[in-house]
């Protein structure tokens, strides 16, 4: 991760440590239970909610000391964000992630679900050894939020008429309440005041929105190899983002694919095809780009340079992984 040299060598150890520790965290006495867990765990991933949430730390407690209890609540949110990845598979029914099989493709769908119960019981548990309350209730919503965006995504599967506002809308609740969340509860942990946090709150939620939308750019413009998972994921299962929403206003042949639902062979070849001749893929990042514009806004609310000079580096990672 591109990230500022002297903010990430001042993290990079408990990133490490990190990485460790998620395996000894999911450990479960079945050994199925346990190699599900641990599957995805050693395909990777890009870390980069645990590297915000050592970032606001690193920027907010005194004397620039990272305490265990961040340390913790990144591997806790990092274990929740992957549950989610474990529960989402199953739904979308993808066979590759992070460039390996998903878990109920390695071992099977009950397995899967089981394996991703497990991981948010876990976080739960160490989340209530924080022994914060403030902290448990904003990171506990996260899972509700999770839930209503799925619930949501469902029930707009292959619906062209779903708004824009209706598409940001779920964005929060599958991918920018865990940032919003957890950046609050690092500034929580820190002792800052009630309206730090809430910037910090409002901060990593436009952050969050615009890597969604980015995440949505990729899926047209990507490749399975950048990617991890096959290229056109979204439209194969109905979920229709940023990039088809606004090539719809320009190419009405989409809507003959959308009501097929993509079946004829081709359909999603063309479907990109359509949505990068429009003006769909630059809209899109114009809106990636205004959300993290908000983000940096309301970090300029943070009376906070070094929070600041550290997170902004963040916000150019995002945007440049379209590069």
């Amino acid at each position: 991760m591109s990230i500022s040299p002297k903010a990430l060598t001042n993290i990079e150890q408990d990133l490490l440590i990190l990485e460790n520790n998620l395996k000894r965290m999911v450990g479960a006495k079945h050994p199925i239970l346990y190699a599900a867990a641990e599957h995805l765990f050693k395909a990777g991933g890009k870390r980069i909610r645990p590297t915000i949430i050592l970032l606001v730390a690193l920027s907010t407690t005194q004397a620039l000391h990272i305490l265990p209890e961040h340390k913790r609540l990144a591997e806790i949110t990092e274990i929740i964000h992957t549950a989610s990845l474990v529960h989402d598979d199953v739904i979308d029914e993808c066979e590759i992630r992070r460039g390996v099989n998903t878990v109920h493709n390695a071992f099977s769908t009950k397995v899967a679900v089981l394996a991703g119960d497990f991981l948010f019981a876990q976080s739960s548990w160490y989340l209530a050894n924080l022994n914060n309350l403030e902290v448990v209730k904003t990171i506990s919503k996260v899972i509700t939020d999770f839930a209503e965006g799925e619930i949501r995504q469902g029930l707009t599967c292959f619906d062209e008429t779903i708004s824009m506002n209706n598409y940001i809308e779920k964005s929060f609740y599958k991918t920018a309440s865990l940032i919003a969340s957890s950046c609050k509860a690092a500034a929580i942990l820190s002792d800052t005041t009630t309206n730090t946090q809430n910037q910090f709150y409002l901060y990593g939620k436009h952050l969050g929105l615009a890597f969604q939308i980015v995440d949505d750019i990729l899926d047209i413009v990507g490749s399975t190899v950048s990617l991890g998972k096959p290229a056109g994921s979204d439209l194969k299962n109905g979920n229709l983002t940023a990039p088809l929403l606004f090539a719809l206003e320009e190419n009405s042949e989409l809507y003959k694919l959308i009501a097929r639902e993509f079946q004829h062979n081709k359909d999603i070849d063309k479907a990109i095809e359509i949505i990068k001749s429009t003006n769909g893929i630059q809209k899109s990042y114009d809106l990636a780009q205004e959300h993290m514009q908000a983000s940096v806004q309301a970090l300029k609310k943070i009376d906070n340079q070094v929070a600041q000079k550290n997170l902004t580096y963040i916000n150019n990672y995002v945007m440049n992984r379209l590069c």
